[in-house]
Formats: C-alpha cells, sequence, structure tokens
C-alpha cells in the first residue's frame, strides 16, 4: 500500500480514547478573588445611593431648590437663616412683605456701593456704636428700634439735614432733644420759624441789671440785641432792654 493511502487509512481509523474536552474560565483562588470583588463593589455601591439619598433628605432638594433656598420666576427666594461663607452679588435683597430683613455677624457689616469702575462711592458700616455713614445718604426714614433712642450724632464733623420738601422730626411718645458743643442754628431763608406749645422756656438766658423798686423781682422782660442775641430784663413800667443793651456786647 502506498504511503499516501496508508496515511489516510491511519487518519481515518476511529480513535479509541474518545474527544478531549478543555475547560474555559476562571477557577480556584481567581474565582474567589473575583467573586470578593464584585460583592464589595456592589456594597459600595448601596453605601453610595444611601448616603446621596441621606443628603437629598437632609439637604430637603426639590424641583424648586434646596433647603431654604427656592428658585422662582423673579429670582433666588430665601427661607429663614442663611449663612453666606462667600462674597454675595445680587441686584436687589427683598424680605417677604410685612418682615424686616437682618443681617447678622459676629463682627461688622459692611456694604460698599460701588460705580461702574468698581471703585467705592460709599459704604455702610455697622458697629457696637451704631451705624456709620462715611459719605452722605439718601433715604426715606430714619426709625430706631421699639422702646429704644434715635440718635444721630456727628463726633467730629457737622451734621446737615436736607430736604426739596421739608425734613419732619416726630417723636410720638417721648422727648426731642438736640445738643451741640458750640452753636445751634436755626435758619429758614423764605419762611419763618414756629414755636408751638404749652410752655416754651429759655432758662439760661442772661439777665440785665435793672431794678426799678430795689427789690429782686420774678417778672421778667425778653429782649432782643441787634445781632440776633435775647436777654432778659426786670420788668418794669416801661421797656428796660434799653437800660440793660451792655449785655448785647
Amino acid at each position: 500500500m502506498p504511503q499516501e493511502q496508508y496515511a489516510h487509512h491511519r487518519s481515518s481509523m476511529p480513535s479509541s480514547e474518545g474527544p478531549q474536552v478543555y475547560k474555559v474560565g476562571i477557577y480556584g483562588w481567581r474565582k474567589r478573588c473575583l467573586y470578593f470583588f464584585v460583592l464589595l463593589l456592589m456594597i459600595l455601591i448601596l453605601v453610595n445611593l444611601a448616603m446621596t439619598i441621606w443628603i437629598l433628605k437632609v439637604m430637603n432638594f426639590t424641583i424648586d431648590g434646596m433647603g431654604n433656598l427656592r428658585i422662582t420666576d423673579k429670582g433666588l427666594k430665601l427661607e429663614g437663616d442663611s449663612e453666606f461663607l462667600q462674597p454675595l452679588y445680587a441686584k436687589e435683597i427683598q424680605s417677604r412683605p410685612g418682615n424686616a430683613l437682618y443681617f447678622k455677624s459676629a463682627r461688622n457689616v459692611t456694604v460698599n456701593i460701588l460705580n461702574d469702575q468698581t471703585k467705592v462711592l460709599t459704604q455702610l458700616i455697622t458697629g457696637a456704636e451704631g451705624t456709620v455713614f462715611p459719605k452722605s445718604i439718601e433715604t426715606p426714614n430714619v426709625r430706631a428700634d421699639p422702646f429704644k433712642e434715635l440718635r444721630l450724632e456727628s463726633p467730629t464733623r457737622s451734621l446737615v439735614m436736607e430736604a426739596p420738601k421739608g425734613v419732619e422730626i416726630n417723636a410720638e411718645a417721648g422727648n426731642m432733644e438736640a445738643t451741640c458743643r458750640t452753636e445751634l442754628r436755626l435758619e429758614s431763608k423764605d419762611g419763618e420759624i414756629k414755636l408751638d406749645a404749652a410752655k416754651i422756656k429759655l432758662p439760661r438766658l442772661p439777665h440785665g441789671s435793672y431794678t426799678p423798686t430795689g427789690t429782686r423781682q420774678k417778672v421778667f422782660e425778653i429782649c432782643v440785641c441787634a445781632n440776633g442775641r435775647l436777654f432778659l430784663s426786670q420788668a418794669g413800667t416801661g421797656s428796660t432792654c434799653q437800660i440793660n443793651t451792655s449785655v448785647c456786647l
């Protein structure tokens, strides 16, 4: 038999050993490590999901905002106490209708008003002594807290209040006091100064020395000098102001 036919005949003969099976996969310690990492990954996913749900619950996340912050058509709305750790930039800040707006800080609260070149035009500084305005301010109303006094003070400069239609100072349930170190001037250019009260007292006016009867009287006459100075002169049968003109010097 030729060699080629013999080889073909041997290859066509059935094998007595049977078909060989090759195992494909991961076995042994590799399989256990894979299962361990898969289990650990599932635990981390569950923990992460639980933490995310807890944060959403605590921070009160909703489709309208989070916590005290709400997103509205007009902007952002804050309800309750809020704390800002970084600068806050806003076009307008308002409180709810009928409620006051409070700014609280462990130290001073500084509000800067800037121009187009980001230069400071004026400042509002609130401290332990009250509110300090380095420059002029414009406001429709200045009011103190209930049962507390309102004081407008300029320790080193003058205090000027101006308005095109008048300035009104009203104390509905108490006294009003104006004090200064040198001069207190009331001036009306086109109108008059009106003192309307049941009693008008000028307790520290200087006294003249005229005594018509030689005894001390309790009735006095108010006299006016040419420079506007007022003084008291003891009343007589006629005017005694001209006798005490030395007080005007």
